[in-house]
C-alpha cells in the first residue's frame, strides 16, 4: 500500500482497541464514541481484507493476522512520536535567524536584540541581510520588511508608519522612499540616488542634500543629539513590519521575541 493511502487514523484506533481489547475503553482514550471506534475498525478491515477482532464469551480477541502486524505498527507509531519530538525540539531552539535591511539592523534592531539577549542569555542570533529573503531557503524565523502590511504572512508593525525629512538642499532618493512611490515635484526626481535608507541618512548628514526616511531609523540619532528635526513626523503608507509564515509565527520562541520587539 502506498504511503499516501495509509489509513493512519484507523490504524491509531486499531492500536487503542488492541491495547484495551475494548471498543468502549478505546473510545474513552480517543474521546470518541464506541460506535465510531467500531466503524473505523470495520473500515480498516475492509481496506486490509482481514478480520482484526473476534468476539468471544470473554470479550474481544485479536486474530492471528492482527497480532502479526501489531508489533510493527506500534514501532511505527514510536517513530512518529520521535519525529514530532525532534521537530518540536528544533522549534524550541534558542537560535533566531532574522532577515532585515542592513540599515534597520544598525539603526533600530541591534540594541533591542542586545536587550532581549540580556534577559535571555541563551538566545543566539543569525542576521541575514535583505528584506526579500525567502523563508524556506534561508530557514528564517522572522523577517523585517519595509512594506504596507504583512500580506500573506502573519505580522506586527514595528513603531508607527511615519517619515521625516532630514538635511537641506536637493533631494536624495532611495528605492523605498515616498518619492519613488508616487511623490510629486522635485521629490519625485532626486538629484542623488542611493541604494537604501541608511545611505540616504548618511548622505544627508554629510551635507549632500535632504532625504525622506523612516522616522524609526533616526530615533537614536535624535535622542543622541546627532540629528535635530524640527518638523513633526508625517504619516506614510509604508512602515517596518515584523513578519513570518504562520507555523514560524506561532512558535513560542518567536512569540517571545515578537513581544519584546513590539511592546513599548
Amino acid at each position: 500500500m502506498k504511503r499516501t493511502h495509509l489509513p493512519l487514523n484507523a490504524l491509531r484506533v486499531f492500536d487503542a482497541a488492541a491495547r484495551h481489547l475494548s471498543f468502549t475503553r478505546a473510545a474513552d482514550e480517543l474521546a470518541v464514541t464506541p460506535a465510531a471506534v467500531g466503524q473505523q475498525i470495520r473500515a480498516l478491515e475492509d481496506v486490509l481484507g482481514v478480520v482484526l477482532f473476534r468476539r468471544t464469551s470473554k470479550g474481544l480477541e485479536l486474530t492471528d493476522e492482527a497480532q502479526a502486524g501489531l508489533g510493527a505498527l506500534r514501532t511505527g507509531f514510536l517513530h512518529f512520536e520521535e519525529a514530532v519530538q525532534v521537530m518540536q525540539a528544533g522549534q524550541s531552539s534558542h537560535v533566531y535567524t532574522i532577515a532585515a535591511p542592513r540599515e534597520f539592523v544598525a539603526g533600530w534592531l541591534a540594541p533591542r536584540l542586545a536587550a532581549f539577549r540580556k534577559d535571555n542569555p541563551q538566545a543566539r542570533f543569525v542576521i541575514v541581510d535583505g528584506e526579500a529573503t525567502d523563508f524556506t531557503e534561508a530557514n528564517l524565523d522572522l523577517a523585517i520588511r519595509w512594506t504596507d502590511g504583512p500580506g500573506d504572512l502573519e505580522g506586527a508593525p514595528l513603531g508607527s508608519a511615519e517619515s521625516v525629512t532630514i538635511g537641506e538642499g536637493e533631494w536624495i532618493g532611495w528605492p523605498g522612499d515616498l518619492a519613488d512611490s508616487g511623490g510629486e515635484g522635485d521629490a519625485a526626481k532626486p538629484a542623488i540616488s542611493v541604494s537604501d535608507a541608511g545611505q540616504a541618512i548618511a548622505a544627508a548628514l554629510a551635507g549632500m542634500g535632504k532625504a525622506q526616511v523612516p522616522a524609526l531609523l533616526v530615533e537614536g540619532l535624535v535622542e543622541s543629539g546627532i540629528l535635530n528635526i524640527e518638523a513633526a513626523p508625517a504619516p506614510c503608507r509604508r512602515g517596518y513590519w515584523l513578519v513570518a509564515p504562520r507555523p514560524q509565527w506561532r512558535q513560542k520562541k518567536v512569540q517571545a521575541l515578537v513581544t519584546a520587539l513590539t511592546v513599548g
